[in-house]
């Protein structure tokens, strides 16, 4: 178990970074050896209380701050918790748990022979369809596009389009669109 001094460690080093700071412009402002500093972010320093309040008021947080095991910053969203819609036989998954303005992102899966039809948004949008794996046609008002992996088609995503698998096993594809206004 991570003792308080590897907490006071790690918390003290994340504070600084990303605030942008050298050790020693922050052992300045608490008024510390940047010696003092250092050895504080190495975890083998074994600090007054004094030197703690220095060091927090210098950050602009509360001592409990920099001696509490670190928060964690990270979700797992596992995948089968997303968001997953099944027109026709295709498997299409959004890629993110949160919602960003104005933006859809999909991960679909296609399996052999698979197809489906894609929604026309609204005038002024914007639709990214990249091929992650095996073969994507594409077809956009009646024009035919044909994907291999790494391949990327922008188009008017207010047009009538389809996705069809153009390969032989499981195509798996990426929609990105840009709704009108972003």
């Amino acid at each position: 178990m991570p003792s308080p001094n590897t907490h006071l460690a790690h918390n003290l080093r994340t504070l600084r970074e990303a605030r942008g700071l050298s050790q020693t412009t922050l052992a300045r402002k608490a008024g510390l050896p940047r010696a003092t500093w250092t050895h504080l972010e190495s975890g083998d320093a074994n600090p007054t209380l004094a030197v703690l309040s220095a060091a927090a008021e210098a950050l602009g947080v509360r001592i409990e701050e920099l001696i509490a095991p670190p928060a964690v910053e990270a979700t797992l969203h596992r995948r089968d918790t997303l968001a997953t819609r099944t027109p026709g036989n295709a498997r299409v998954r959004k890629l993110l748990p949160d919602a960003l303005p104005d933006t859809e992102i999909e991960r679909f899966e296609l399996p052999f022979g698979g197809r489906f039809a894609g929604v026309p948004h609204t005038r002024g949008t914007r639709e990214y369809l990249t091929c992650e794996a095996g073969r994507l046609a594409l077809t956009v008002a009646g024009t035919r596009f044909e994907l291999e992996p790494g391949d990327v088609v922008v188009f008017r995503g207010d047009q009538r389009h389809g996705y069809e698998n153009a390969g032989e096993g499981v195509a798996v594809g990426y929609s990105v669109v840009l709704l009108a206004g972003a």
